[in-house]
């Protein structure tokens, strides 16, 4: 690669904003009058298309407001660190648009190919660069079109465009199959929680039903302590991964010798996001280990969290952390998070009281504990596939930076 061809942004691409709509606009996909329509939460690693909404079809105004294969979604409106976010859009069941936290980069394919496009932008230096150039408001931030626009591009050939991007296609099919495996852990791990309590939804076997309250000790807010060069360790949102305590990008946090003691974590702690600007991400929950973060070198008993998430303590004899993570992290579990959650200013909100008042199914607890031991293997096998996703991803990142930098 010439490493002077380079170019703006803007010289080959452009973003087009999303549709605005009301909730009382939102009809079912694939309904008579009607077009899918893409938002924030099918922005992922890949397009989501899971829970997607349909919106009548004259609320798009121009042509260029459908998507097109090829495009990319770019969150453009949400909390600090997901600003930037984007997913590869690729054929599509429906004709589909999209919502007003969302942009569309769409390139000109005359000058740049866009799986090179797709793969320059959603670089980690890329992505931590659009990042800071987002424009911040009270709990939102979002994205400065015109800067990202002036952003300088490497721009080869098109034939060499694609030789890169084939390249790194084959490379991020790797990263596929490991998200792929997790996820399969996950349903796994859900089946297991189905075939020995039944689907809390309609409760079955009968289970007493119980307020998350009841089963709680305490249920506290973190820290709002700013992180600092030292300080005790603090988990945060991006610390609280599929059900899972992920150490990776450790803030530490000054706190006195009081509060450290009122939030001072101990094995067997729940810890549930209480805000986020995808209402997906509001209640996700992991359980504090303290013998697994010891096994990794961290002294276990040393860790407090930050004010964006809810410490939950719960009752041994009533009901295995084990288990109530699962519930929450299920199909019904997440249905109460979501009616509870609160919205302002595009950020979602769930606060102690709306925690506390979630309907629990409560199986005796030798059943739930012989369900912990169950999970033993299945929990080993997501952190060995979590560990290679991380190398995996580490290794692609380096890809990346060296295809970027004319090394490929």
């Amino acid at each position: 690669m010439n490493a002077k061809a380079t170019v703006h942004l803007g010289e080959v691409a452009s973003f087009v904003r999303g549709i605005t709509f009301k909730p009382d606009d939102v009809a079912p996909v694939g309904s008579e009058g009607t077009v899918a329509c893409m938002r924030t939460k099918n922005v992922q690693s890949e397009l989501d298309l899971s829970d997607v909404w349909g919106i009548p079809a004259s609320f798009v105004r121009r042509n260029d407001q459908y998507l097109v294969d090829g495009d990319l979604l770019v969150s453009s409106a949400n909390s600090w660190n997901l600003v930037g976010k984007c997913c590869w859009v690729p054929g599509l069941p429906w004709k589909a648009t999209f919502g007003g936290f969302i942009s569309v980069l769409r390139s000109d394919r005359v000058r740049i190919e866009p799986r090179y496009l797709y793969h320059w932008f959603s670089s980690p230096r890329i992505q931590a660069t659009v990042r800071s150039l987002g424009q911040q408001t009270t709990n939102i931030s979002n994205l400065n079109v015109d800067r990202c626009l002036r952003l300088p591009l490497p721009l080869p050939p098109l034939p060499e465009q694609r030789r890169i991007a084939e390249i790194l296609d084959k490379a991020d099919a790797l990263r596929a199959k490991r998200r792929a495996a997790l996820a399969q852990l996950e349903t796994l791990t859900q089946s297991i929680f189905l075939d020995m309590f039944g689907d809390p939804v309609t409760n079955p076997k009968g289970w007493p039903v119980r307020l998350l309250a009841e089963l709680g000790v305490e249920f506290r807010y973190g820290t709002s302590n700013k992180a600092a060069a030292t300080g005790r360790p603090a988990l945060r949102i991006p610390n609280v991964v599929g059900g899972s305590i992920d150490t990776d990008d450790l803030k530490r946090v000054p706190v006195s010798d009081d509060e450290f003691e009122r939030l001072r974590l101990r094995d067997g702690d729940l810890l549930f996001v209480r805000t986020n600007g995808n209402p997906d991400f509001v209640g996700r929950c992991a359980v504090f280990e303290a013998g697994r973060l010891r096994a990794a070198g961290f002294s276990g008993d040393g860790f407090v969290f930050a004010s964006y998430l809810i410490r939950g303590r719960v009752t041994g004899d009533k009901v295995s952390p084990a288990f109530l993570r699962e519930y929450m992290l299920g199909a019904e579990g997440r249905r109460q998070m979501r009616a509870r959650c609160k919205t302002s200013a595009g950020q979602y909100n769930i606060n102690v009281e709306g925690l506390c008042a979630i309907e629990v199914v409560a199986p005796p607890i030798e059943l739930q504990m012989r369900f912990a031991r169950r999970l033993d293997l299945s929990e080993a096998l997501k952190r060995s596939h979590r560990l290679a996703l991380r190398t995996t991803d580490r290794l692609f990142a380096s890809l990346q930076h060296r295809a970027f930098r004319c090394e490929l």
